[in-house]
């Protein structure tokens, strides 16, 4: 595995491959890599012959008062992880190489609609950092096919988006989230968790079971669903941002008879902001 700084070298290193027309497969992130990362790399090496990763924490994604400054690194182990998977490229740049004049002063991109609802309502800078930082990330490899996970549902969405409005060409590929044995998504942020805080936080995902279970089972309330839902996370120990019932091809309100749905939620447990989303299909 090539593992690469800065952007001139990553170019020199992706020239060859584009030239000789290899479908390139990029998978992002922000380090502290865990087995749903794993499973994102393993989704890229199956459809692609040249995969690269990177890691780079995204100042720009951080609102005041989020945790930029602490986010956890686990760059040796990461870099393990990634060779084993067969990685081709590591890009590790730094804030330097992607906001050259300085993260405050960068064009940025921004995703209407998807950049306000539901995270973007709690979180509102964050997404306009996703997008930028993800622009730049495609800018610079060039990939023909990226991958992102499910448990970032928006994030999902908003890419989707970003790339279809830009013209970008890129294929954006999901894969389905990866859970705990009890069910808690996997996120670099669980590693926040204390214990006690631990053994409550899969409760947040079997709070959106019981969500889907009533949906498909004929319950057309949605804002009784998850206003019962939210109620029932206050009850565990959280602290809820949100629980929502949208339509899944785009987060807006379900109209009557929507068939294809998805249940969100964001909650802290202490300090530790948690998010998770099911699918729900009504047959």
């Amino acid at each position: 595995m090539d593992v690469i700084r800065n952007t001139e070298a990553l170019r020199q290193r992706l020239h060859r491959v584009h030239n000789r027309g290899d479908r390139l497969a990029f998978v992002p992130t922000m380090g502290n890599l865990h087995a749903g990362h794993a499973q994102l790399v393993r989704h890229a090496r199956s459809i692609a012959p040249v995969v690269v990763a990177s890691i780079f924490v995204n100042p720009l994604q951080f609102g005041d008062g989020e945790d930029y400054a602490s986010y956890p690194s686990t760059l040796e182990a990461d870099r393990e992880l990634l060779d084993d998977l067969d990685t081709d490229v590591l890009f590790l740049p730094g804030v330097e190489d992607i906001y050259p004049g300085g993260s405050e002063h960068t064009a940025t991109v921004v995703v209407p609609g998807l950049n306000a609802i539901l995270e973007g309502e709690h979180r509102p800078t964050h997404f306009d950092g996703v997008s930028t930082v993800v622009a730049k990330l495609f800018g610079l490899v060039q990939p023909d096919i990226a991958v992102f996970g499910e448990k970032d549902y928006q994030q999902l969405l908003l890419i989707r988006q970003m790339v279809a409005d830009l013209c970008m060409p890129v294929d954006i590929e999901a894969v389905a989230t990866v859970r705990e044995a009890d069910g808690l998504a996997m996120s670099s942020r669980n590693s926040y968790l204390g214990a006690n805080e631990r053994a409550v936080a899969a409760q947040l995902y079997q709070t959106l079971l019981d969500v889907k279970m009533l949906v498909e089972s004929g319950e057309a309330d949605y804002t009784g669903v998850a206003a019962a839902a939210r109620q029932q996370l206050e009850e565990a120990g959280f602290v809820a941002d949100y629980v929502s019932i949208r339509r899944a091809a785009d987060l807006a309100v379900p109209a009557p008879g929507e068939r294809v749905l998805r249940a969100l939620a964001a909650a802290r447990l202490g300090t530790t902001r948690l998010i998770d989303n099911i699918e729900i299909s009504i047959s």
